[in-house]
């Protein structure tokens, strides 16, 4: 049988395919990116008595590989391609074709495990990116390595170019809902532009070149998909497995971060350096912090926006907002515990948690753990971040302050608003009967989530015959009331306290599905600036939230 060598050993195919050559009684000389660079012949190991290679090429060119083809001249060489064939791999089969004494290539359609790039983006409950309809058989690398080890050991695959797909051909979108089934993690495929998608993987540290060659690429399976072919079980006489096995073998992998330590050193987060307007804000690179004694590390799934952020960025009201500089922003916070700190219990790593946090709008934060809740199951976990300072005001209005009763008329005024969308629907759970203000762009939102009255405040009168007013924006002309509970100043004025039992009760309202949660956009942390500039120009409506992924 001779020796074989695989390079990449430690990779997403290498490590299957020794493992299923180890089984079939091959010695093996597993050379992995630990062992050098392969582009340098002089980092392979001793070749006496190697008569096969699987050849993994892990690099974004073909510098170097005509020398250690050279070095590998004779042997059967296995070459791991893929089914788009791209610039430096097709000039790779050629080096092997003239070096090699025979040779067999594997062009595999995307392997399943790229589906891993959206692990923390499926944490968070919502999967962006641009051609959703973009169909392919994704293939599992086992079954690549499955193939591999046949053309490695069996005769009959000289000359042969193996086009490998799995079972079914899906979409990005068809993935997402497959990997949220498996796990059991509400997620979702929300579309972007093409220019959305171009600007993220740029940021994310995508050469220019790679990101418009796969946004060209997804933009064709779009419009026409891949089709599945035979090659695996024509080789193997095995069924190729399929992507909702792949998604049930790697489930933990969606459900547990990997912790920051082992993963990277920094993050980024909104941050001011000094006081002023939106241009303030900076996104940028900064340490991730490590928890402390009970503390928990967050992996953030998405931060919201409140108004009052406003204030604090300008440097307004400093006895309230006290921020020393540089302050990163934002208060709400989403997302799932990655490392805890010693003596933390009662949470672990992988579990979804929500609450009100300083400096959220960032990639991590560290909060002491008995300031958290559990998050609602029943929802993306991006979206509950929108729950914490909105719906805690809510509550303490509706429960606290107004105290509503079965029966009470209770006009809420600002139903549009973050605020407001919570208040209609607790005080109608609380029994009252619920008059809502609300522009005309917001009504319908209103009238849906309970609001047994919907007056559009830019063309009435308020009314006056009510027992409760929950005055949410400033009113010139509010009506009197038997009780008046306001979070925009004057009469009945309060404060809201943070209260993690009242939100583990938010919670599991919302589980209970008597509570919804209303998002009225959704953005990329960088769009943070903008944010608060539509913010100041009263260009928003209801509940933003920011996403970390």
């Amino acid at each position: 049988m001779g020796r074989i060598l695989v390079t990449g050993a430690t990779g997403t195919v290498g490590r299957h395919a020794v493992a299923l050559l180890r089984e079939a009684g091959a010695e093996v000389v597993a050379l992995s990116g630990k062992d050098g660079d392969l582009r340098d012949p002089g980092t392979l190991p001793p070749l006496d008595g190697v008569t096969s290679v699987l050849l993994v090429w892990p690099f974004a060119t073909a510098g170097g590989a005509r020398e250690v083809l050279r070095a590998l001249a004779g042997r059967h060489v296995v070459y791991l391609s893929s089914a788009a064939r791209r610039g430096s791999e097709r000039e790779v089969e050629r080096l092997v074709e003239e070096a090699a004494g025979t040779w067999t290539f594997l062009r595999p359609h995307a392997f399943a495990a790229n589906a891993l790039r959206w692990a923390r983006q499926v944490r968070a409950g919502v999967v962006r990116g641009a051609y959703g309809a973009a169909g392919q058989p994704v293939v599992h690398e086992r079954d690549v390595a499955a193939v591999a080890v046949r053309a490695l050991l069996d005769a009959g695959h000289h000359g042969a170019a193996h086009t490998l797909t799995g079972p079914e051909t899906l979409s990005q979108e068809d993935q997402v809902r497959i990997v949220s089934e498996v796990t059991g993690i509400p997620a979702r495929w929300e579309e972007q532009a093409p220019e959305l998608a171009r600007t993220a993987l740029l940021a994310g540290g995508w050469p220019a070149g790679a990101v418009e060659e796969v946004l060209r690429a997804q933009a064709e399976l779009a419009r026409r998909p891949a089709p599945v072919t035979p090659a695996v079980e024509d080789v193997t006489k095995a069924a190729p497995r399929t992507f909702r096995e792949w998604g049930e073998e790697h489930a933990d992998a969606f459900r547990r971060p990997r912790p920051a330590a082992g993963a990277r050193s920094s993050m980024r987060a909104a941050r001011i350096h000094e006081f002023g307007d939106a241009s303030v804000i900076r996104v940028e690179e900064v340490p991730v912090p490590r928890p402390g004694p009970g503390e928990v590390l967050v992996e953030v799934a998405a931060t919201a926006f409140n108004p009052s952020e406003v204030g604090l960025r300008s440097g307004l009201l400093p006895e309230v907002f006290r921020a020393s500089l540089p302050h990163t922003l934002g208060w709400d916070v989403s997302g799932t515990v990655a490392e805890t700190g010693a003596g933390v219990s009662d949470l672990a790593a992988g579990d979804r948690v929500f609450g009100m946090v300083d400096g959220a709008a960032a990639e991590y934060v560290a909060a002491p753990a008995d300031v958290l809740a559990r998050a609602p199951r029943s929802i993306p976990l991006a979206d509950a971040a929108a729950v914490p300072v909105a719906g805690l005001t809510a509550w303490q209005a509706v429960h606290e302050h107004a105290r509503i009763e079965p029966g009470r008329r209770v006009l809420v005024n600002g139903a549009g608003g973050g605020v407001g969308t919570f208040a209609v629907q607790l005080a109608k759970l609380a029994g009252g009967h619920v008059i809502a203000t609300a522009s005309p762009r917001s009504a319908a939102a209103v009238r849906r989530l309970g609001a047994d009255e919907v007056i559009d405040y830019t063309t009435t009168p308020l009314p006056a015959d009510v027992d409760v007013l929950l005055n949410l924006i400033p009113a010139a002309h509010a009506p009197a009331s038997p009780v008046t509970v306001s979070i925009a100043g004057g009469e009945g004025h309060f404060v809201m306290r943070y209260d993690p039992a009242q939100l583990t009760a938010l919670a599991a309202l919302i589980d209970e599905g008597r509570l919804t949660v209303e998002i009225a956009e959704s953005h990329p942390l960088p769009a943070l600036p903008r944010v608060h500039r539509r913010a100041e120009a009263g260009d928003l409506r209801g509940k933003v939230t920011l996403l970390m992924g």
